[in-house]
């Protein structure tokens, strides 16, 4: 409390990152017609042709700026208490997890992975969605929720019999995925172990719906909150 992880001192910039920063515009107005991407290794090139004494005043005053930013973190430092100390290493371990869980997901898109299998109550709220009533989504999305829960076990069934479709699919496809991992020195990324075979009898599946109706109710209270 008190004090947040915003307040803690910016690293300062690289030679070459304070070059970037100061060079920007102009550049940009002698090429107005390029994309950024392009601009950006334009001012590369430019850098990387920069005489050494004129480099030397870029490191110059990056060694200034480092030598403020030390001081500036000790103070910021000797202010935190013990508690607070071990919240924003918190906040920063949650930031820095963030941060690669989304490369990772990044990267599985990029390999291709296939897509997970969908629910039965998946299927039901994509096949209904547009028709539902409501105003917003969430609102849609009660609605849809409270119909599935009316539903009769006869009437769910098509959707849990096509989610178990879904599994089949998706199991083929990882299967044809993983060895194509393998191909490429990925075997970091293959599912370790053997998945034991799941019964696949009526009061199981009626089991992971309830789960399911469970977690999507939950969901609908908090974006609903």
């Amino acid at each position: 409390r008190g004090i947040s992880s915003d307040e803690r001192p910016k690293r300062p910039l690289t030679a070459y990152f304070r070059f970037l920063k100061e060079n920007h515009s102009a550049f940009r107005q002698k090429n107005p017609e390029i994309s950024n991407v392009e601009l950006v290794k334009k001012i590369a090139g430019a850098w990387k042709d920069l005489p050494a004494s004129q480099k030397q005043v870029y490191e110059e005053a990056r060694k200034t700026d480092w030598q403020r930013y030390a001081e500036q973190l000790a103070a910021y430092k000797a202010k935190l208490t013990p508690a607070q100390a071990a919240a924003l290493k918190e906040e920063r371990r949650k930031r820095r997890a963030k941060r690669r869980s989304f490369k990772a997901k990044r990267e599985m898109t990029v390999l291709g992975k296939p897509k997970r299998p969908r629910s039965g109550f998946n299927i039901f709220v994509s096949e209904n969605f547009q028709e539902s009533e409501g105003i917003s989504p969430a609102a849609k999305l009660k609605q849809l929720f409270d119909v599935w829960r009316k539903l009769s076990s006869s009437q769910k069934q098509p959707y849990l019999q096509l989610a178990e479709d879904d599994k089949v699919r998706y199991e083929n496809e990882m299967k044809s995925w993983e060895a194509k991992m393998v191909e490429l020195g990925r075997e970091d990324l293959i599912r370790s172990g053997k998945q034991k075979p799941k019964k696949n009898t009526a009061e199981t599946e009626t089991a992971k719906v309830s789960s399911r109706e469970s977690k999507a109710k939950s969901k609908l209270k908090k974006s609903e909150e």
